[in-house]
C-alpha cells in the first residue's frame, strides 16, 4: 500500500466483531437499566427501578460537612489510598456490621466501587468458564450479569416463602457434582430478596448454612437491605453464624448510592487476593468517597437515619400492597416483604409480563419482567415492582394503571376466546409457591 492510500474501511456494522473476547458473548443489557429512558419520564409512575429514595438526607448539613472535609482535608482525601480500602473506613464498616451480630476484624474488610464490584471480585477469584454457580430462583440481575460476563453457568434453586429450601440446595449440589460438574459457591440475598422481597428465617438461615457445611460449598452472602427492616430488629446475617461466609455490604441504600463504595468481609485467605484483584481492577477504591462517609458516620446519626428510611419505606411498602389488593384482579399473586424495596408479582394464568410491558408502558406504568430474573427463560408471569423511589400516592396511582392493563388483557382473552397457555415452571420449583 503506497502512502497515499487509505485502508480500506469495513462496511459492517461493527468492525471489531470478530475481535471481541469470546467472554463478550455471555455479556447482555440489564433489562433493568433498558427502561431507565422510559421509566424516567414524568408521566410515567416508575415500578421498575431500585433507586433509593435520599431526599429525606438532611442535605443541607451534609454539604456543608463535605466543604469542612475539602478546607481541612482535602489534600489526603483527593489522593490516591490503600488498595484495600483506608483503615478508618472498614473500623467504621465493622461497627455497622455489629448492627446484625457480626463480629468481624477491619483487616478482613475490602473496600470496593459499590457492592457491585465486590460482587465482580469475588466472581473473578473463584470462578473459571463453564463452572457452576447456585443462585436463588428468582435472583438479582445485576449478579446474574456478572456470572455470565464471567462466562459461569448459573443454576437456579427453589425458594418457598421462607427463602431457599435446603433440601432443593442439597439435591442441586449432589446432581451437579455427580454429573462432573464444578460448583463454586451459591449467591444468596437473604434479607428482602432482589426481586422477591422474600426473608430467610432464622431456622432456615441456620439449615441453609448446615446443608452447605455438609457438601464443603462456599456461601456468599450479599446485603444491601438488612437494615431496612420494617418488623423487628434484623435478623442475624449468616455470616455472624459462620465466618467462612463472604459477606457483600453496601452504603447506596443505607446512605447514598452515588459515593459507590461498599465491601466485603472475606476469610483472611481470600481477603488477600481480593485486595490484589482490585488493585489490578481500580488501583484503589474511591478515597474521597471513604472520607466523606466516615465524616457523615462520625457527625450524624446515622442510626436515626436509618430509622427514617425505615419508616418512609414502610409507608411506601403499604401503599404498594394496599394498590395491588384494591386494583389486582382475581388470579394474581404477591408478596408481602418484611423490608428492603421489591414486591413479586404473579400474574393470572396465562399472561406474560414482558408481551404486557409495551401496554403498560402506554398506560404510564412500568415494571421488570419477571424473565429478567432468571438465567433460563423463566418467570414469564412474573414481574418485580419496587416501592423505594416514587411517593406512596404515586405508587397506589402505579397499581391503579398496572390493574388496568392487566384487567384489560384478561378480558381480551376472553372476548376473543385466546384461554390461557400452560404455564411454564422451573424444572426445580415445580408450581409457584403462594407467596402472599
Amino acid at each position: 500500500m503506497s502512502s497515499l492510500e487509505q485502508p480500506r474501511r469495513s462496511t459492517r456494522l461493527d468492525p471489531y466483531v470478530d475481535q471481541y473476547a469470546e467472554r463478550t458473548s455471555s455479556m447482555t443489557v440489564s433489562a433493568v437499566r433498558a427502561l431507565f429512558a422510559v421509566a424516567n419520564r414524568p408521566e410515567v409512575v416508575s415500578l421498575a427501578g431500585g433507586m433509593p429514595n435520599i431526599a429525606d438526607l438532611p442535605l443541607g448539613r451534609i454539604g456543608a460537612s463535605f466543604d469542612d472535609l475539602i478546607r481541612n482535608a482535602g489534600v489526603q482525601a483527593m489522593q490516591y489510598g490503600s488498595g484495600q480500602g483506608e483503615l478508618f473506613m472498614r473500623e467504621k464498616i465493622v461497627e455497622i456490621m455489629a448492627e446484625e451480630q457480626i463480629h468481624a476484624n477491619p483487616d478482613d474488610v475490602v473496600i470496593t466501587c459499590g457492592s457491585q464490584q465486590a460482587l465482580d471480585l469475588v466472581t473473578r477469584i473463584f470462578v473459571d468458564p463453564g463452572d457452576v454457580i447456585l443462585c436463588e430462583a428468582p435472583s438479582y440481575v445485576g449478579a446474574m450479569g456478572t456470572f455470565n460476563a464471567s462466562q459461569a453457568q448459573i443454576h437456579h434453586v427453589a425458594m418457598d416463602d421462607h427463602g431457599l429450601r435446603p433440601d432443593a440446595l442439597r439435591e442441586a449440589v449432589t446432581t451437579l457434582r455427580a454429573d462432573g460438574q464444578r460448583v463454586k459457591f451459591l449467591y444468596t440475598i437473604p434479607n428482602y430478596n432482589n426481586p422477591t422481597g422474600i426473608t430467610q428465617t432464622l431456622e432456615r438461615r441456620r439449615d441453609v448454612l448446615g446443608v452447605a457445611h455438609e457438601l464443603g460449598l462456599l456461601v456468599v452472602e450479599d446485603n444491601p437491605y438488612g437494615l431496612l427492616t420494617f418488623e423487628g430488629d434484623p435478623l442475624p446475617a449468616l455470616r455472624s453464624m459462620d465466618d467462612q461466609v463472604i459477606y457483600l455490604g453496601s452504603f447506596s441504600k443505607t446512605f447514598a448510592p452515588g459515593f459507590r463504595i461498599g465491601w466485603v468481609l472475606a476469610p483472611h485467605a481470600v481477603r488477600e487476593r481480593l485486595v490484589i484483584a482490585q488493585e489490578a481492577a481500580v488501583l484503589s477504591p474511591p478515597v474521597f468517597s471513604q472520607f466523606a462517609i466516615t465524616k457523615y458516620l462520625d457527625e450524624f446519626d446515622w442510626r436515626a437515619q436509618i430509622v427514617a428510611f425505615r419508616d418512609m419505606y414502610r409507608e411506601r411498602r403499604d401503599a404498594m400492597l394496599r394498590g395491588l389488593e384494591d386494583h389486582m384482579p382475581a388470579g394474581t399473586t404477591w408478596t408481602h416483604p418484611a423490608g428492603g424495596f421489591f414486591v413479586w408479582v404473579t400474574l393470572p394464568e396465562g399472561l406474560d409480563s414482558q408481551a404486557l410491558l409495551a401496554r403498560a408502558v402506554n398506560e404510564r406504568v412500568a415494571y421488570v419482567p419477571g424473565t429478567a430474573f432468571y438465567a433460563d427463560g423463566f418467570g414469564s408471569r412474573n414481574l418485580r415492582a419496587s416501592y423505594c423511589f416514587p411517593t406512596a400516592e404515586r405508587i397506589y396511582e402505579g397499581t391503579r394503571r398496572l390493574g388496568r392493563v392487566i384487567t384489560d388483557e384478561l378480558e381480551m382473552h376472553a372476548t376473543f376466546g385466546l384461554g390461557t397457555q400452560p404455564t411454564l415452571h422451573h424444572p426445580e420449583i415445580g408450581p409457584s409457591p403462594n407467596l402472599t
